[in-house]
């Protein structure tokens, strides 16, 4: 029971700074601010980019399909899918 009487007298701590003192102010604000418009333009040009490759993926899949008709067959040259091919 005696060791224990050490944990009950624990002092408490006090606060010894001033709330007001330690705030980020005027320059944490802007600098969160910046940091949050950036985070927006790079999203922004990462989805720009990403769409602009999926347009390029489309394109090339029509253009094979256009020459595969002018060739006068109906079968791509891989017709498995990978899909098909994780299936086997």
């Amino acid at each position: 029971m005696l060791d224990l009487l050490w944990l009950a007298a624990t002092p408490t701590p006090s606060m010894t700074v001033n709330p007001d003192d330690v705030t980020p102010g005027v320059i944490g604000f802007a600098a969160i601010g910046i940091a949050t418009i950036l985070v927006i333009f790079l999203a922004v040009d990462m989805l720009r980019r990403i769409r602009r490759a999926q347009y390029r993926v489309d394109v090339n899949e029509q253009l094979d399909a256009e020459e595969r008709a002018a060739a006068g067959t109906d079968e791509p040259g891989d017709a498995t899918s990978p899909e098909d091919r994780a299936r086997d």
